[in-house]
């Protein structure tokens, strides 16, 4: 399918900001890449190593928010810009709690290394001691991801689709492939600061590191689809109340 939509023709709306709409799915993409170069896959297999690297996945996440509001503003349309305004009320709202948790794991750990907070977990994972902080961590995750039951910047019913329903081609999926890379490093910052890392449980060494945090964010992901599964959409007060 993104084969598909890579080869086909852009369509751009007639009144759209045609710079900014243009950008806006370069800089959704870009930035849910850039976040993986402080993700540890193994002991030392890791692009950039900063002392900061919590904080830097903060940092980072937070921008964006930028490229989806920059869509619905420069769509010119009215289905787009609400869609906008519901996501990046409810990112900017969830990345507070997310915040807090990671400050939870850190505060425990003594450092906002992801590598230092891995090796901390050699005698247990944080999972058990930090339960109530992972749940919300997790809430958190499928907020920021604009993933079910918390779709509602994308609900077909009330928004057409939200901020990307005038995309088609190759922005829409970047914007595409841009939520899914979103899930993926959720899923990987999950499996560091609460589930281990690389870290084999119970000490088995029969699968090398990167193998065992592929598995964990495969794990990850598989909540992901369950809770699209079993869980329905909230009404948007209800989102934002809880």
């Amino acid at each position: 399918d993104r084969l598909k939509l890579f080869v086909k023709e852009t369509d751009l709306p007639t009144n759209a900001n045609i710079v900014l709409f243009v950008l806006a799915p370069l800089c959704t993409f870009i930035l849910s890449h850039i976040i993986w170069a402080v993700i540890p896959f193994s002991f030392g297999n890791v692009i950039a190593d900063p002392g900061l690297g919590s904080l830097y996945f903060l940092a980072v996440s937070s921008l964006g928010v930028y490229g989806v509001l920059i869509s619905g503003w420069s769509s010119n349309s009215k289905y787009a810009f609400l869609g906008a305004l519901r996501s990046a009320a409810q990112m900017v709202s969830y990345e507070i709690s997310m915040g807090i948790s990671l400050i939870n794991v850190c505060l425990c750990v003594g450092s906002l290394n992801l590598t230092e907070i891995v090796l901390s977990q050699e005698d247990i994972w944080l999972v058990f001691p930090l339960l109530p902080v992972s749940l919300m961590f997790f809430i958190g995750c499928l907020a920021e991801t604009n993933r079910h039951p918390f779709d509602l910047p994308e609900a077909e019913a009330e928004l057409v689709s939200g901020y990307n329903v005038e995309y088609s081609a190759m922005g829409f999926a970047l914007f595409f492939l841009g939520e899914y890379a979103n899930m993926l490093v959720m899923g990987g910052i999950t499996t560091i600061c609460f589930l281990g890392g690389w870290l084999s449980p119970f000490g088995i060494g029969i699968l090398p590191e990167g193998i065992w945090f592929g598995l964990k964010i495969c794990y990850f992901v598989i909540l992901f689809i369950v809770s699209r599964a079993i869980l329905p959409r909230y009404r948007y007060d209800q989102l934002m109340n809880l």
